[in-house]
C-alpha cells in the first residue's frame, strides 16, 4: 500500500466528524511543511497564506525553534507539568517579560496560563473581570470572534457558532465596532457607557483592535481612546483579545502599540505565542487585578513545556533588529500590493482592508470573494475568507522576504483578475 493509499480523503469522510471546515475548502492531504510552503501527498507545493489562522507567524517548522524543542525532548525535559515550576516555564517568563512586556510598558503585568487554547484565555479574562468588579455584564462588538466555548461565544457574533450553543448566551451587550459607518459607533459607546447611560456599568469591555474572523476591521485610534476614557469613568476593565492580531501580525508585537491611550488591563494571547503552532495561551493581568485564589481557575494542559521552549526560542526574533525592521517593512509593503490589485478591478469590486500582515480584500459580494479563494487554491495559494464571507484574508508569515511577498502578490493578483473576468463573463 502506498503512502497515498493510506491517506485518502475517504478516511476523513469515514472517521472524522462533520464539524471539520477548513479541509472542505482545501480538499488535499498535506504531508510536509516548511516556511511559507505546504506540500500535499502528490508532491504539489502550495503557498500558505492561511498560516494556521494566524498561529504560524514565523512560518512552518522554523529550524531554530524545532532545534530547541528537539534538544529539550532529547534531554528528557518534562512535557506535561500542570502548573508545577519548570526550567522551561521560568525561561519563557523571564524572556517574555524582559524582551516583550518591559519595553512596551507592561513589565508589571503577571502572566496566567489558563490552558492551551485562545478561547480559554478569553474565558479566564471574563471570569476575572467579573470577579474583580463584582459585575456580570460585558460589552463586546459586532464582528468579534473570541472563541467557541460558552463564555467567549457570548461575546462572539458569528450566527453559525452562536446557533450551536444550545443555551442562551447572556450577560453580553454587542455594540457596533469602531470602523462601522452606521450606526455611529461613538454614539453607541456613549449610549451604553456615557454619563447619560441608563444601564448598569459592565465588568469589562472586550475587543480586538483588528478583527480577524470578523472581516479585517481595524479600529481607529480615537475610538480606542474613547473606550479607555469610558472604562475609567465606569470602572470597567479593558480586555484586548490579541490572539490573532498579536505576536507581530500587524507590524508590532501587540496590535495596540500605536494606540497607547488604550492601556488594556487584561490581554489575551495565543496562536503564534508558541512560535511554531504548538497549543499555548496566556492572559496578561495588571498586578492589582490578580485576585485569583490558588486553583480557582485551572486546566490540565496549562503546563505545556514544549510550547514554553518553542515560545522562548521564538522570542529570539524580537532581539534581532533585522527581523523587527523587516516586520515593519513587510507590513508596509502589503497594502500597496493589494491596492494595485483593486485598481485593476472594476470600480467598487473590492477594497483593501486590515492592517499590516493581517490584510486582505473586501469584495462587493461573498460569491466574488469565494470565487477568488477558489482561484487562488487552483493556483497553489491557500487563503481563507472571513467576515460574512466577502473578505479574502491574507496572512503571510512574518519571515517571508519582500521578494517572496512580491512573487506571491503577483500570483494573487493574476488569480483574482482571472476570477473577476470569469465571474463577469456571460454564462
Amino acid at each position: 500500500m502506498t503512502e497515498t493509499d493510506r491517506t485518502p480523503l475517504a478516511v476523513f469522510e469515514r472517521h472524522e466528524s462533520n464539524v471539520r471546515s477548513y479541509c472542505r475548502d482545501f480538499p488535499v492531504v498535506f504531508e510536509r511543511a516548511a516556511g511559507h510552503h505546504l506540500w500535499d501527498t502528490s508532491g504539489r507545493r502550495y503557498v500558505d497564506l492561511l498560516c494556521g489562522a494566524g498561529s504560524l507567524n514565523y512560518g512552518h517548522n522554523p529550524p531554530e525553534i524545532v532545534e530547541r524543542v528537539t534538544a529539550y525532548l532529547t534531554a528528557g525535559g518534562p512535557v506535561q507539568s500542570l502548573d508545577l515550576h519548570t526550567t522551561a516555564k521560568a525561561d519563557f517568563l523571564e524572556r517574555f517579560t524582559s524582551l516583550v512586556l518591559q519595553p512596551r510598558g507592561l513589565g508589571d503585568h503577571v502572566v496566567q496560563f489558563p490552558g492551551p487554547a485562545g478561547t480559554l484565555a478569553v474565558e479566564a479574562a471574563l471570569k476575572l473581570a467579573r470577579k474583580v468588579t463584582g459585575r456580570t455584564e460585558v460589552i463586546a462588538f459586532t464582528g468579534g470572534f473570541h472563541g467557541a466555548s460558552l463564555g467567549a461565544l457570548a461575546a462572539t457574533t458569528s450566527p453559525l457558532l452562536r446557533g450551536a450553543a444550545g443555551v442562551p448566551l447572556t450577560d453580553v451587550t454587542i455594540l457596533p465596532y469602531g470602523d462601522a459607518a452606521e450606526p455611529d459607533p461613538f454614539a453607541a459607546l456613549e449610549d451604553a457607557l456615557g454619563p447619560e447611560a441608563t444601564t448598569l456599568p459592565p465588568a469589562a469591555i472586550l475587543l480586538e483592535t483588528v478583527q480577524g474572523e470578523g472581516g479585517l476591521h481595524a479600529a481607529p485610534r480615537a475610538w480606542l481612546a474613547r473606550i479607555r476614557e469610558l472604562a475609567d469613568a465606569t470602572g470597567a476593565l479593558v480586555v484586548v483579545d490579541d490572539i490573532q492580531a498579536g505576536c507581530g501580525r500587524t507590524g508590532t508585537f501587540f496590535s495596540f502599540e500605536d494606540a497607547p491611550e488604550l492601556r488594556p488591563d487584561l490581554v489575551c494571547l495565543s496562536k503564534s505565542l508558541s512560535g511554531m503552532g504548538l497549543p499555548m495561551a496566556a492572559l496578561l493581568i495588571r498586578p492589582d487585578l490578580d485576585h485569583w485564589a490558588p486553583g480557582e481557575h485551572n486546566g490540565t494542559f496549562r503546563g505545556h513545556n514544549l510550547a514554553f521552549v518553542a515560545g522562548s526560542a521564538a522570542l529570539d526574533h524580537w532581539t534581532d533588529p533585522h527581523f523587527t525592521h523587516h516586520t515593519t517593512e513587510l507590513a508596509a509593503a502589503i497594502r500597496p500590493s493589494l491596492t494595485s490589485i483593486t485598481e485593476a478591478l472594476p470600480a467598487g469590486a473590492a477594497q483593501v482592508v486590515g492592517k499590516g500582515a493581517m490584510s486582505g480584500l473586501r469584495f462587493a459580494t461573498s460569491a466574488a470573494a469565494e470565487h477568488a479563494r477558489q482561484a487562488l487554491f487552483r493556483a497553489g495559494v491557500i487563503a481563507e475568507t472571513s467576515g460574512l464571507g466577502h473578505v479574502l484574508k491574507l496572512l503571510p508569515p512574518l519571515t517571508m522576504s519582500l521578494t517572496e511577498w512580491k512573487e506571491v502578490a503577483d500570483v494573487v493578483g493574476d488569480s483574482i483578475l482571472t476570477s473577476a473576468s470569469e465571474v463577469g463573463r456571460p454564462a
